[in-house]
C-alpha cells in the first residue's frame, strides 16, 4: 500500500511492476511511478502519471497505453516502471475524474498532458470572518467553552 494525495491520502494498491501486472476488470483511479534514485533511496517513488478508468483491463496496460512510451522513457526500463491502483468502490465517473485530477495538481506528474493549477485564489471562495476562524484565546480552569 501506498498513500497519495494531500492530508490522510488515499490508500492505493501497490505498487507493483507494471510489466508483471494483469489489470483487473474494474473502475478505479491509478498512478504510474517510477523510483528516482532506488540505490540510495529504494523505497521512495515518484508519480510520473496519474489517470482513471471505467474499465482498468480496457486501458492499454501494460505498454499498449497512449502515454507508456513517456512512462518508460521517465523511468528508464519497462521493468522500472510502477503502477498502484484506487478502488473509488460506488464512487462515480466524476468522483475518479476528481481524485485524478487532485493528484494531478499535487504531484504534477511528467507524463501527464493536461495540467491542473494548485493555486487557491480567495475570489473563489471569497473572504468572511466568523467567530471560529479568530486566533483561539487561553481559557482560565473555571471557564467553560460557549
Amino acid at each position: 500500500m501506498i498513500r497519495l494525495g494531500t492530508l490522510a491520502g488515499y490508500s492505493f494498491e501497490g505498487p507493483r511492476v507494471l510489466a508483471g501486472w494483469t489489470p483487473p476488470e474494474t473502475a478505479g483511479v491509478y498512478a504510474i511511478l517510477y523510483k528516482p534514485d532506488p540505490d540510495t533511496k529504494p523505497d521512495k517513488y515518484a508519480v510520473i502519471y496519474v489517470g482513471h478508468s471505467d474499465n482498468l483491463a480496457e486501458e492499454g496496460f501494460p505498454f499498449k497505453h497512449p502515454r507508456a512510451a513517456c512512462w518508460t522513457k521517465r523511468a528508464g526500463s519497462r521493468w522500472k516502471v510502477h503502477i498502484c491502483t484506487y478502488d473509488v468502490g460506488v464512487g462515480a465517473r466524476g468522483h475518479r475524474e476528481m481524485i485524478a485530477q487532485e493528484l494531478t495538481a499535487i504531484y504534477d506528474p511528467h507524463c501527464n498532458v493536461q495540467k491542473y493549477d494548485k493555486a487557491w485564489k480567495d475570489e473563489w471562495i471569497g473572504e468572511y470572518t466568523a467567530e471560529t476562524t479568530g486566533p483561539l484565546a487561553p481559557r482560565g480552569p473555571d471557564e467553560l467553552p460557549r
